[in-house]
């Protein structure tokens, strides 16, 4: 299965039917406050696998259900639940799909056409049990489900092994020494500029807005966009630092995400100053 993923990785021949699908859903999906919905940036992490709970756990159960006697009504009941709610679970996906770096996008369509053969083995299964063919729709539901766990399989090495829409900056933490470090003289520090400094390594970006100061990691939590070469804007009267890369945007007062892809708020470090020079450490 590594063998697999990894020549899925690197199979340059899914670009064609995956830059047209990309195409296909930036125009579709065009407003961005639906895509920040869609993305999860309210709900401060990717909405997609919240949503993929309600299908997996209803088929799951109906898979269960169809191994016992006398529940022919209670399994349909969650397959059809199972198969309405993994639409919007769908296009949440499709979503983040559109967002992501070539190579993950191509496991992407996969893990996509695993999940549309599973949802229409189980829309199968429905009509199958609706007509009174229940034995046939037994037969279609487990083989939804064996399509649907491929899809699961494949999402999670997106997820787990690409790191598809977790946090691309957080791990960078673990590089910093639990300690008190200087990053320049408060003096020197301009207004309302972002400013790039290093910290045991890693990257961070300043900005100065009268006596507030902040620290916050450089690298975009999405693709590991460079934040000091973004620009600032104000939004809802917050200034806010936007992704040069691919436009997620976050506020630097406080580092919550306000428009996607990310769905995740990036992470600010502490501050202090000491004879006039500003310090920062771990969170």
């Amino acid at each position: 299965m590594r063998a697999l993923m990894n020549k899925i990785e690197q199979n340059a021949a899914l670009d064609r039917v995956g830059d047209r699908l990309q195409r296909a859903v930036q125009s579709t999906l065009r407003p961005q406050r639906v895509r920040d919905l869609l993305h999860g940036v309210w709900l401060g992490h990717p909405l997609h696998p919240a949503m993929v709970q309600v299908p997996v756990g209803a088929w799951m159960s109906a898979a269960v259900l169809d191994l016992l006697p006398g529940q022919r009504r209670a399994a349909a009941t969650l397959i059809a639940v199972g198969t309405v709610s993994a639409v919007p679970a769908a296009v949440a996906g499709l979503n983040d799909w559109a967002a992501l770096a070539r190579d993950q996008r191509r496991v992407g369509l996969v893990h996509a056409a695993a999940n549309s053969v599973g949802l229409a083995l189980y829309a199968g299964s429905l009509a199958a049990r609706l007509r009174g063919r229940d034995g046939m729709g037994r037969a279609l539901a487990y083989l939804g489900l064996s399509a649907a766990s491929a899809g699961a399989y494949i999402g999670g090495h997106l997820a787990y092994k690409q790191g598809a829409q977790v946090s691309q900056s957080i791990s960078e933490l673990h590089l910093m020494a639990d300690e008190w470090k200087p990053i320049g003289d408060l003096a020197t520090l301009p207004q309302r500029e972002l400013i790039t400094r290093e910290v045991d390594d890693v990257s961070v970006i300043l900005y100065r807005h009268g006596d507030e100061i902040t620290v916050m990691l450089e690298r975009c939590p999405h693709q590991s966009g460079p934040l000091g070469e973004g620009e600032v804007q104000e939004i809802d009267g917050h200034a806010c630092v936007v992704c040069p890369w691919h436009g997620s945007t976050f506020r630097l007062n406080g580092g919550e995400v306000v428009h996607g892809p990310s769905a995740n708020d990036q992470q600010l470090l502490p501050t202090r100053v000491v004879n006039g020079v500003l310090q920062t450490k771990l969170p």
